[in-house]
């Protein structure tokens, strides 16, 4: 039995509200999650500072042992580098450094006097290009940086960090937020909570348990090779025999309506992913918050997708839970 996705008469009235209940949120706690994620960044980046001599001293021994520092760099340049930027104007292997960037860690097969050779030429880069009004204390008449210029520093590259994984950071933010509203609900109906360590599986679940952020396996096309998706909420209801199939939940949420549009096929894949491995029988849904618009429902609710609006989580019941 469908909740939501067959009642499209609702659905303009529920965008409005939950784009309201968003934004809500956005204003009152977004600035808060930025600002704790800056606050740790500037402290990364401070120990950065530290380890290079304040810039005057990259060295390619502390960017092989460190090679999580290379996004830091680049944000300590004038202008700020992109990483295909940095990969040109140091003539050096793509793979070295996009796998730093995305992996924190060097090549497996690069050879060492290779990789430090590479470095040295990252380094020089960044080094000739460091912001002079960032850090200061890099023109030749310049004393050694006292802390609150080696702090200000800090805070500037952070915002350069955090400005560019500002949408990551809201986002996951958010997540947790609407995670907590589902163990609150579920809690408050005598639900118990299965955690990661527990070692139980989706299949293995007890009638009135949930978890967050379990794998499922399932079988990719042609059915031999098989993989873990992560499932943001796994409910198995109350009075469920052991043969109940486990109820899934996608949290997702939107700041504007053209990313969801460019990210629904994702949950399409899922779908299809699960109902090949396991039939009919799977309750694949959504709980949204913000902004996702009738075109996005639409293309949802054509792939058999349901959902539960946040700002209405007691539809949550409605899928026998």
């Amino acid at each position: 039995m469908a909740v939501n996705r067959d009642k499209p008469s609702r659905w303009k009235a529920d965008v409005a509200r939950s784009v309201d209940m968003y934004n809500d949120w956005f204003m009152k706690f977004a600035p808060k999650a930025f600002r704790e994620t800056r606050i740790q960044t500037t402290k990364d980046v401070e120990s950065t500072l530290r380890s290079t001599d304040n810039l005057k001293n990259i060295r390619p021994a502390t960017m092989r042992e460190h090679p999580e520092i290379l996004p830091t760099l680049r944000m300590s340049t004038c202008p700020p580098l992109a990483v295909d930027r940095l990969i040109g104007l140091a003539g050096v292997s793509s793979t070295l450094v996009k796998c730093m960037e995305l992996e924190k860690k060097l090549p497996g097969r690069m050879a060492q006097a290779t990789a430090d050779k590479e470095l040295a030429r990252l380094a020089a880069i960044i080094e000739k290009m460091a912001d002079p009004d960032i850090f200061v204390w890099l023109s030749p008449e310049k004393q050694p940086p006292t802390e609150p210029e080696i702090h200000r520093a800090a805070t500037i590259v952070a915002d350069r960090l955090c400005g560019a994984v500002a949408n990551p950071i809201i986002r996951n933010a958010q997540e947790k937020r609407q995670l907590a509203a589902i163990r609150a609900w579920l809690e408050a109906r005598g639900y118990k909570q299965i955690t990661a360590g527990d070692g139980v599986k989706f299949d293995a679940m007890p009638p009135g348990t949930f978890s967050f952020r379990m794998n499922v396996p399932v079988r990719l096309e042609g059915g031999v090779k098989s993989v873990n998706i992560p499932i943001d909420a796994v409910i198995n209801p109350k009075g469920a025999n052991k043969r109940r199939f486990p109820v899934f939940f996608e949290a997702k949420s939107a700041g504007d309506f053209t990313n969801t549009n460019k990210r629904r096929k994702e949950e399409a894949v899922k779908m299809s992913q699960l109902r090949s491995t396991y039939g009919n029988k799977v309750q694949f849904n959504l709980f949204l918050c913000g902004y996702f618009d009738s075109g996005y429902l639409g293309y949802e609710a054509a792939e058999g997708i349901d959902w539960v609006w946040e700002h209405r989580i007691d539809d949550l019941a409605k899928f026998g839970i």
